[in-house]
């Protein structure tokens, strides 16, 4: 067999073998991640249930995860072990505000600053039916539709013009031959 033959076969084996290296790192970080938590950190469970960790054995762990609950979880079962205050906050409930990134508020109104966005933060209802226009005054629009409204006019009334005009001569083919 020629090299060629065989170099997808090398590549292949390659690939797999960085593949497996990688995730043998990674689980070595999270078994090293695990063998040092201590009493009193805080983790999340691959479930996703934060707890903050009572006692270590060899293969679990004493979590309280409320106030007096306290619950036996494989050491296999904890993600992630988090820093204290990421973890306060993270009970807490609080968001930080990162004083570099923009404030962005809930609607848009805020941000257009025109007569509706003020009337509406005063609790004032805006009308959003058609303004009536006086008599004399006609928009672009309405001249528009007038001018549509004749020209169906006309042609209603050519239509009408023509069918009398049948109609007529209709009346006259059948009395000639009567």
């Amino acid at each position: 067999m020629s090299i060629v033959t065989l170099l997808p076969f090398i590549v292949l084996i390659g690939a797999m073998f960085l593949m497996t290296r990688s995730a043998k790192k990674k689980q070595q970080a999270a078994a090293q991640m695990r063998n040092e938590m201590q009493a009193g950190t805080g983790v999340r469970t691959i479930g996703g249930m934060y707890a903050t960790v009572k006692e270590v054995h060899d293969e679990t762990v004493l979590l309280e995860v409320a106030p007096g609950v306290h619950a036996i979880y494989a050491k296999n079962a904890i993600g992630a072990v988090i820093a204290d205050e990421e973890y306060n906050r993270i009970l807490d409930g609080a968001d930080p505000l990162h004083a570099d990134e923009p404030v962005v508020p809930d609607d848009a109104s805020s941000l257009t600053g025109d007569a509706a966005a003020e009337a509406t933060a005063k609790g004032d209802k805006i009308d959003l039916g058609k303004a009536e226009t006086p008599a004399g005054d006609k928009t672009a629009a309405d001249e528009a539709t007038a001018g549509t409204d004749a020209k169906d006019a006309k042609a209603e009334a050519d239509v009408a013009k023509a069918d009398a005009d049948a109609a007529k001569d209709d009346k006259k083919s059948g009395g000639d031959a009567k």
